[in-house]
């Protein structure tokens, strides 16, 4: 009676013993040839201009397995992954076994203000999109306006509603017109300034600046590395003369 148990427990044990060895060979060999083969050597990126590739690098690829290109787009593609400032999306995508390419969506920003130490980024809707520390050198930054108050995904709320139309318009002519402008600056009357290096653009104050920044597409370039105020506070379309004075 025991021998016939000790066969039953043999006949029992070693096939369940053969169904555990194959199960850990089908499961540990691709992963070893996956670890083996398929390491990240080459990372293309595309679309990025707040960040440089070193840095987008640094901010996509964190984790110990991410250094294996085929682990890293499962993450991106199944996982949960944090969110990049200024970044809408990112697509990684396989081009070999050893490269990635990271393809960016960034965030369509066309301003920012200042907001409790902080810079608020809004888009062409005047949707605040994002919050940052960092000041981003290529995006006009509004001065001398007050806000009702500024929430996250929501948009800008001023002290005159007219206002909300007339700033959206500058950072969206300006986006437009390609122009070089670092600052816009609201006064106590809400006539408008432009600050462009060393370079000073009076607008006044008007319901639309189409004319004016469509000049000064053509102006800038010339004034380039100068030290000059340009006074377009009644510029007209067609006009010859502006008046630029330099600047002590």
């Amino acid at each position: 009676m025991i021998e016939q148990r000790k066969k039953k427990y043999r006949n029992g044990f070693l096939p369940g013993l053969m169904k555990l060895l194959i199960l850990c060979l089908i499961i540990i060999i691709p992963a070893f040839i996956l670890s083996v083969t398929c390491r990240l050597d080459t990372v293309i990126v595309e679309g990025s201009s707040h960040y440089t590739e070193e840095e987008l690098q640094d901010k996509v690829i964190t984790k110990k397995t991410d250094g294996n290109t085929i682990l890293l787009y499962l993450r991106y593609k199944y996982g949960r992954v944090d969110s990049i400032p200024f970044v809408e999306d990112i697509d990684i995508g396989l081009i070999n076994k050893n490269t990635i390419k990271i393809q960016v969506y960034e965030k369509a920003i066309t301003g920012c203000i200042e907001f409790m130490g902080g810079y608020m980024y809004f888009d062409k809707d005047g949707i605040v999109v994002e919050s940052s520390d960092e000041k981003l050198e290529n995006v006009p930054f509004i001065t001398g306006l007050s806000f009702n108050q500024i929430v996250l995904y929501e948009k800008l709320e001023v002290q005159k509603k007219a206002l909300f139309n007339v700033i959206l318009n500058l950072t969206q002519l300006i986006q437009n017109f390609g122009l070089n402008v670092e600052t816009i600056r609201f006064d106590s009357d809400l006539e408008v300034t432009l600050y462009s290096g060393d370079i000073k653009i009076l607008l006044g104050k008007r319901d639309n600046y189409d004319e004016p920044l469509a000049e000064l597409k053509n102006l800038l370039p010339n004034a380039e590395g100068k030290k000059l105020t340009l006074d377009m506070k009644n510029f007209k379309e067609g006009q010859d003369t502006i008046i630029a004075t330099p600047q002590e």
